[in-house]
């Protein structure tokens, strides 16, 4: 039998928590062996909780109890829940996450302990909630050297973005919108600024390119600053908007990673994904690009995925799954503008400034352009976007 703690009984939590009783005959015939919840971490009370009997508030009979093999931290941050991922690893327990910003800020050194103590820290629903993404890239496509991983990472902005592009909603409209759906909390500001994405693809690169990107290194922009005309004089050129993030190695085998609005053309794969799905491209030498697409978020697709990892832990309490990646090294990161791009450009500048400025660049149209408004696309730029006065708005083309 392998004995599993669950901490916290939020959103995630409890989706586990259900999954474990009502899937337990299933779950066995996966791992081979019985896996019995035995506890579960919260300070708040749930008297009429069909398991209200396995609930504790104190850590520590969890850390002592040999029974518990397998450690479900689902609390979120990096307070509490680092502090009780470290002992339980440092204790002989293997962890399954689903804490996105603990994996980004310490994933190098929790998968140290792992690895030293001959455990699993396992993480599959931190990026993409219900959609195979971690596994996938370490095992399916370990023959790949990869070089590039770019994508939709948070659903609460593509959905923003799709209500924009297909209903005309400002994004404040589409924002309320996207809350009363429950697709964005009372404080959307992780989501929209960005910085949910920034966690997401610093894990991803970590574990494509074997060291970890501090999310404080990393170029991040939000949402904040699309507008509808950005929208509609992307689709005049044939393009969408979507919030992506994306992680290169570069000629010299640095890594560059940022997060930031693109434009996308309409015959992108990505371009096609709406709503409050994910969509991930990974780019190896051998298999050349693959696309990962799902939910990206939600409680059974997320709690989904933490079950997948705890059946692996299962499978593998003797052995160590091979997911590592080194310590941070900022001589071996390299700004967004190591990447070249074209550029989408919303100026008050007129069109043979613009040329003198860009060179032959393709125009856009709006109905509702501001007076002395124009935008266009620019040709692909290395180095830093050149600025002037009058430009108002750029993106990245991809």
């Amino acid at each position: 039998m392998v004995g599993v703690a669950i901490l916290g009984h939020g959103v995630v939590g409890s989706g586990v928590a259900e999954i474990l009783e009502k899937n337990a005959s299933r779950l066995a015939q996966k791992s081979m062996q019985d896996i019995e919840l035995l506890y579960v971490l919260d300070v708040r009370e749930f008297p009429d909780c069909p398991y209200a009997a396995k609930f504790t508030k104190d850590f520590s009979v969890i850390e002592n109890d040999p029974r518990v093999q397998v450690v479900v931290e689902t609390i979120g941050g990096v307070g509490v829940a680092l502090d009780f991922t470290r002992r339980a690893l440092l204790g002989g327990k293997n962890v399954v996450s689903s804490n996105k910003e603990l994996v980004a800020e310490y994933g190098a050194e929790l998968l140290s302990i792992a690895r030293e103590r001959n455990l699993n820290y396992l993480f599959e629903a931190s990026v993409g909630g219900g959609i195979p993404i971690i596994r996938p890239i370490s095992q399916c496509l370990a023959a790949n050297e990869l070089h590039e991983i770019y994508g939709i990472l948070n659903g609460t902005t593509n959905y923003i973005l799709t209500r924009m592009i297909s209903h005309g909603l400002t994004m404040e409209e589409a924002l309320a919108e996207a809350k009363q759906h429950g697709y964005a909390e009372a404080n959307p500001t992780d989501d929209v600024e960005g910085n949910d994405a920034c966690r997401k693809i610093c894990i991803l690169a970590a574990l494509a390119f074997g060291r970890q990107i501090m999310p404080s290194s990393v170029s991040t922009e939000g949402i904040t600053g699309v507008t509808l005309r950005d929208v509609r004089y992307a689709a005049s050129g044939g393009m969408v908007v979507k919030l992506l993030g994306r992680a290169k190695v570069l000629d010299n085998g640095n890594v560059s990673a940022y997060v930031a609005p693109h434009l996308i053309h309409r015959d992108n794969p990505l371009a096609s994904v709406e709503d409050v799905f994910n969509g991930i491209v990974v780019t190896g030498d051998a298999i050349g690009d693959v696309m990962f697409y799902g939910r990206g978020a939600g409680k059974m697709p997320t709690a989904s995925a933490v079950v997948a990892d705890i059946i692996d832990a299962a499978k593998h309490l003797n052995a160590r799954k091979l997911i590592f990646w080194d310590k941070a090294d900022d001589n071996k990161f390299e700004p967004a503008s190591a990447i070249p791009s074209a550029w989408y450009v919303r100026a008050k500048m007129s069109e043979s400034q613009a040329r003198e400025l860009f060179g032959e660049i393709s125009m856009l149209s709006c109905d509702e352009a501001a007076d002395g408004e124009i935008a266009f696309v620019t040709p692909e730029i290395g180095g830093e976007m050149p600025s002037a006065a009058g430009i108002e708005s750029v993106m990245r083309v991809l």
